[in-house]
């Protein structure tokens, strides 16, 4: 019997791919880059399914050389703002993501930024590294409180809440905006639901937890920033152009706000120019989900998805299940 034929654009943690290798004919991507676009469109011609990450732009182009027999594209991301699921729902295509599994990751870094630029920790260890530090000083490197203080969250989806959860250890006083009020997050936290322009003034931390979207491109930009407090510090932890990377570098350099700390960039991996001279922004190399644990998760559930579609099962992260399954059969 022929088993289906997958391939995997990038290497992933060895159990998602000795667990695909058992039931497919699977093919991986052995290099250390992201394939070109001419080679992403060569390797999945005449596949049934494709894993793909979100570092793969997925159009119709990629998957009309899929070509009919394919079932699915499994992304190794819970975002997939890198597929066009609307071509792929026409040509019947599964798309699925992998919500849910990195959300503790990804909280736990949108905290660990927070406290970085709040307590200058980035500076401070370069500055000892350097040999800057001479000893105790009464005024040097004085950072921002956080215990107590207001954290705004806009976006309430899984990570908001999780990051939400987390502000209640440092006694914060949570806000947030979102599409409709949860109820859910402010029994657990006590959390006021607010109008984002309310937020950017009254928050000492503004974390971002939404996803790209056209009306999320550039949700903080230069307008936004200027409501913010001049002690505020930004988080984005979420997707890079929903901040105008412009605007924040100039506010910035001009301390309109405090600081920053930034996963994801608007062109990543380009920054934009300044950015990384920037004392007071803590830049990280798109960390969010990077541990170990998360990132095997993450590859089990992509398979998982993939196994299912080619099983004639539903996969239990498709994102355009029924109506990919009514393309496909005429419906």
């Amino acid at each position: 019997m022929t088993r289906a034929k997958v391939y995997v654009t990038r290497r992933l943690p060895e159990a998602a791919l000795e667990l695909l290798s058992r039931h497919t004919d699977m093919e991986v991507n052995p290099g250390e880059r992201s394939l070109t676009r001419q080679e992403l469109i060569g390797k999945v011609r005449g596949c049934d399914a494709v894993l793909c990450l979100l570092t793969d732009t997925i159009d119709d182009e990629v998957l009309a050389a899929a070509g009919p027999q394919c079932r699915i594209f499994a992304n190794y991301a819970v975002g997939y703002n890198n597929i066009d699921v609307a071509a792929a729902t026409r040509r019947g295509i599964i798309i699925a993501n992998t919500p849910d599994v990195l959300t503790d990751a990804t909280a736990d870094l949108a905290w660990a930024l927070l406290l970085a630029v709040a307590r200058r920790v980035a500076e401070g260890d370069k500055a000892n590294r350097s040999g800057l530090f001479k000893g105790w000083e009464p005024l040097f490197m004085l950072g921002r409180e956080v215990s107590g203080k207001i954290l705004g969250i806009i976006g309430a989806g899984r990570i908001g809440q999780a990051v939400a959860r987390r502000g209640c250890g440092f006694a914060m006083k949570v806000i947030y905006s979102a599409s409709r009020p949860n109820p859910e997050l402010e029994a657990a936290t006590g959390a006021r639901f607010v109008a984002r322009e309310e937020l950017l003034r009254e928050a000492d931390f503004v974390s971002l937890h939404v996803p790209l979207t056209p009306a999320t491109h550039h949700l903080i930009g230069e307008r936004e920033l200027a409501m913010m407090k001049p002690t505020a510090i930004l988080i984005n932890t979420a997707r890079g152009p929903v901040v105008d990377e412009k605007a924040l570098v100039a506010a910035l350099r001009t301390g309109r706000i405090w600081g920053a700390g930034l996963d994801v960039f608007e062109r990543e991996p380009v920054l934009e120019p300044g950015l990384a001279e920037l004392p007071n922004a803590v830049i990280l190399p798109h960390l969010g989900s990077a541990t170990e644990e998360t990132r095997t998760r993450m590859g089990l559930v992509a398979v998982e998805n993939i196994l299912a579609a080619l099983d004639g099962r539903t996969p239990p992260n498709g994102v355009n299940i029924k109506e990919a399954l009514a393309a496909r059969s005429g419906g």
